[in-house]
């Protein structure tokens, strides 16, 4: 299935996979002040910002990821990568950053990122086993129920690290949300969001680099839960950038998997 974003225009990229993270990683001093999410997206409140983590790779790359355990985070498989090393970054804000290790990746095992390239949907999700538990500030949150579904015009809320300026990753680094509205035709391989605002027509909220793999949330009476993770963006008019479509892939086609790689990590998920 082709996602749509670039059927229509060829403004679609991928929503982070490239952060330059000031000086590289070590020794670097992360602008934890700077906004995040493009459009002026509020601080996370805690009922998101507690489970979203960030995730820092060797080459220079930051993405978004979410606790769904105490030692395990979800991510986009476009953000782990192989041939590169990466590390939680586990500082509280404010602080000097600290780097947590990461013993083990699983990437869905139908993920290509030729697919993605080429502006094809693909199965972008992965696992990131910690070498240690998280920090009791950051809370497990849960994934959706595998028979949920979304329709047009249902409000979603996404929680990312991402910038707020194309790339200058010194704007990125505070978590903050969005809440944006499904468009187009959703489906299991691919939802896309917009500005209610700005309907994708001109700048609005939306997901940038450094925001790829974060979690999209639907809130029900038991509380936010996982629909999706940010894959990828688009500018206004589908142009290349931030601040028109925001692009996810659904995760109910893989809850399976999620549940069982998850198992074999040692961190069992509630099935």
């Amino acid at each position: 299935m082709r996602l749509r974003a670039a059927d229509l225009g060829g403004g679609w990229v991928l929503a982070a996979l490239s952060v330059a993270v000031a000086a590289g990683i070590a020794g670097s001093q992360f602008p934890w002040r700077a906004q995040a999410m493009v459009g002026g997206a509020p601080p996370a409140p805690r009922e998101f910002g507690r489970s979203v983590v960030m995730i820092l790779g060797s080459s220079g790359t930051a993405c978004t990821a979410t606790a769904i355990g105490r030692d395990l985070l979800l991510t986009a498989a476009h953000c782990v990568q192989p041939g590169a090393d990466y590390k939680l970054l586990g500082s509280e804000p404010g602080q000097p950053p600290v780097l947590k290790a990461i013993v083990r990746i699983e990437r869905h095992p139908q993920f290509d990122i030729k697919r993605l390239l080429n502006h094809l949907a693909t199965a972008d999700v992965a696992l990131i086993k910690l070498a240690e538990p998280l920090p009791a500030r950051v809370s497990p949150a849960l994934i959706a129920g595998g028979s949920e579904t979304v329709a047009v015009g249902d409000s979603l809320v996404v929680a990312g690290y991402g910038v707020t300026v194309r790339g200058d990753g010194r704007t990125g680094g505070t978590a903050r949300v969005a809440t944006l509205v499904v468009t187009g035709q959703p489906g299991p391989l691919q939802i896309r969001l917009f500005d209610p605002v700005s309907k994708g027509l001109s700048a609005g909220l939306g997901a940038c680099a450094g925001d790829s793999g974060a979690p999209v949330f639907r809130i029900s009476g038991t509380g936010p839960a996982i629909l999706g993770v940010v894959s990828w963006s688009t500018g206004p008019n589908l142009t290349a950038g931030c601040g028109g479509l925001t692009g996810i892939t659904p995760l109910a086609r893989y809850r399976g998997w999620i549940v069982d790689a998850a198992r074999s990590l040692g961190t069992p998920l509630p099935p």
